[in-house]
């Protein structure tokens, strides 16, 4: 069973906040895989590669050099870490997260980080189901609607009624995808983050972690 904290959900969920502050309780390595889809969506914005064009952007992302820390995201030695989280990199993520060549990639790049650094807390939308299902622990985080959105509004600003939108897009986009669609997996703890504290969810994963270990 490998040393992952794998954690799941959809967006607005609290999976970076979460995941950020229980790396640093329990001194794991950290790694944002969203970051890898936006870095790549990024690139392809750059390099102004048809993001429906599904060769030419599987092909992309096996050639550009994404190098990621707890804070930062580089993209081909380029510091993508501010404009990843645009809202033209948000409004194309899913599409590109969507293709099958491009998370084929991700995955392989996910697992050579883990093993590299012999475990973390991982944080997205298939790591318990597809990229680590022998994790440790396995965590899928929700909320409400309302809540999502409010918190993407304090975020990074914004209409609440226009970023509820875009998070009912994305959802639908990416739960139903053919290759690794979000969800549950059977041995997922799930939490609703809704009404509890960064502190109250991590103590929750925490206890569930010691739990395992001891098993």
């Amino acid at each position: 069973m490998r040393n992952v904290i794998a954690i799941d959900g959809p967006a607005g969920a609290g999976k970076s906040t979460i995941a950020q502050a229980l790396a640093a309780r329990l001194s794991l390595p950290y790694l944002d895989t969203g970051a890898m889809y936006r870095g790549i969506t990024y690139a392809a914005m750059q390099a102004k590669v048809d993001i429906y064009d599904t060769n030419a952007l599987a092909k992309l992302a096996r050639r550009v050099e994404l190098d990621i820390t707890d804070q930062s995201i580089f993209v081909d030695d380029v510091d993508a870490t501010s404009i990843i989280r645009s809202p033209e990199v948000t409004t194309n993520v899913s599409i590109v997260a969507a293709n099958s060549g491009v998370r084929a990639e991700m995955r392989a790049q996910q697992r050579l980080w883990v093993e590299e650094r012999g475990g973390g807390v991982v944080e997205g939308r298939d790591i318990a189901t597809v990229v680590f299902p022998d994790a440790i622990l396995k965590i899928f985080l929700t909320a409400s609607p309302i809540v999502r959105a409010t918190r993407r509004v304090a975020q990074s600003g914004g209409d609440i009624n226009e970023i509820a939108e875009q998070i009912a897009k994305r959802d639908k986009i990416d739960s139903s995808r053919e290759d690794s669609p979000l969800r549950e997996h059977s041995d997922s703890l799930v939490v609703d983050t809704s009404d509890l504290t960064v502190d109250e969810v991590v103590d929750s994963i925490h206890t569930a972690y010691k739990a395992r270990l001891q098993q």
